[in-house]
């Protein structure tokens, strides 16, 4: 078990527990896992990202490595420049959706993924054993002005920017304060969109829905998709590699829906392919794989895992059900702005409305919802749930199985004092019912 890395990278509380000590010697610890420069850095909007980038650079210098920085870009634009300019590897400064008083270390190998759960207990072994590589030389620090424009054309070469550009789309983008600001607005321009934004200021502290997209808090962008008459709608989170969509209607689609919809599309394109996917994810997805004779993959919850399967597999698809796609011919990492171009090439393809193309989908009944706890009552609830559903499937936190499109599951979150409840159904009305029971089930557990 990692100590140091959770879900997604290494977060923690600015100042406390991801103080600059331990951002040094953490940062000592991966040069001497990267062994070879140059390094990549970037980092998000947070107000401690610039000073983090810094004690970063610095570290990685000490240890003999150059490294260049990229400043303030989405993680998968920093994770794109990796693959396609020749990186050793990279560093993304970001705690993602996470309140603003954190931020985190995310380290990306150099064909442009996040490591493997293996590297990353690699790492944490030379930090804890501070078998940090020595140099007599220092390494440079430079500066790196062609992230956004490789990313840009890594994502043009995968749509048909000709066919979007002449349907003149009109697209509202809730931009959450957070890094795609400075992209994704730029992008739908180049593609000859009439852009509305929301949140478009960047601002660290999340002041306008905070850092996290989710279909509850995005009002205002639902709102202006309506009021301009938009054809879609898309918010992202903190850090720019998830995104969820808002049909012209002004309907904020769940990550699992619009993963349906995107899946369906490229299958149609690309037939007998492989999708990877997490296990709190719908089943929907197996039932348009199968109409395309493609297979499904499960993994353990989250994006490290879906994206270090889908690499060896040559997947065409991966997606988290909180809104992080992934295309593989393009990287096979989540990315808010190839999500975003996808549903522009979908729409100008189709001819059809989103919300047309929503209703041809398998129906799908998927919900969340969260409850802040602490680790240690966590604990007790998964331990608790196991006992009274000792046939559960356990390997991540409890999945509840009532039969194949009914199910529930529990499970603490890797980068937040919080367990999250997931749940699918066969119809509204049971979802409603089944995240009823058990969202009681679960606060009376952790109230004991």
């Amino acid at each position: 078990m990692a100590k140091l890395f959770g879900t997604n990278g290494i977060r923690g509380i600015f100042g406390q527990d991801l103080n600059l000590e331990f951002i040094h010697d953490i940062s000592l610890s991966i040069a001497t896992y990267f062994k070879k420069g140059p390094i990549l850095i970037g980092y998000d909007g947070r107000d401690s990202s610039p000073v983090i980038a810094k004690v970063v650079s610095a570290a990685i210098n000490s240890s003999g490595l150059d490294c260049k920085i990229a400043g303030l870009v989405p993680t998968p634009c920093l994770e794109y420049a990796i693959k396609s300019l020749g990186y050793s590897g990279g560093i993304m400064i970001t705690a993602s959706h996470n309140p603003p008083q954190y931020n985190g270390i995310k380290p990306v190998a150099s064909d442009g993924v996040e490591i493997s759960r293996e590297d990353e207990l690699i790492i944490e072994e030379i930090y804890f054993n501070k078998k940090w590589i020595s140099s007599e030389s220092w390494g440079n620090t430079g500066t790196e002005t062609r992230a956004k424009r490789v990313y840009y054309d890594g994502i043009m070469s995968h749509i048909d920017a000709d066919s979007i550009i002449s349907k003149k789309f009109k697209v509202a983008l809730d931009l959450g304060n957070g890094a795609q600001a400075v992209t994704a607005p730029e992008l739908c321009k180049e593609l000859g969109c009439m852009v509305y934004s929301v949140h478009e200021t960047i601002d660290g502290n999340f002041p306008g829905r905070g850092s996290e997209p989710t279909p509850q808090n995005l009002e205002t962008l639902s709102r202006c998709v309506k009021e301009n008459s938009c054809d879609f709608g898309v918010a992202f989170d903190g850090d720019g590699d998830r995104s969820l969509i808002c049909d012209e209607l002004g309907n904020v689609l769940t990550g699992d829906k619009s993963a349906l919809l995107l899946s369906k599309f490229l299958l149609g394109k690309f037939p007998s392919s492989k999708i990877v996917t997490c296990l709190n994810s719908g089943s929907a997805i197996e039932e348009i794989a199968k109409q395309a004779d493609s297979q499904v993959i499960r993994t353990r919850v989250g994006s490290v895992e879906v994206s270090r399967k889908m690499v060896p597999m040559n997947a065409l698809i991966g997606f988290e059900e909180n809104g992080g796609f992934m295309f593989g011919k393009h990287n096979q990492v989540r990315d808010g702005a190839m999500t975003m171009c996808l549903v522009l090439d979908l729409l100008s393809k189709s001819g059809q409305k989103l919300s047309a193309l929503t209703k041809e989908l398998p129906p799908s009944f998927t919900t969340k919802d969260k409850v802040s706890c602490t680790k240690e009552q966590s604990v007790r609830l998964i331990k608790t749930l196991k006992e009274q559903n000792p046939s559960a499937d356990t390997t991540e936190g409890i999945k509840i199985n009532v039969d194949s499109k009914n199910w529930i599951m529990v499970r603490p979150s890797g980068t937040e004092p919080i367990v999250r409840i997931y749940a699918e159904a066969s119809s509204q009305e049971k979802l409603d019912e089944l995240m009823s029971k058990y969202m009681k089930i679960v606060t009376l557990a952790l109230s004991e």
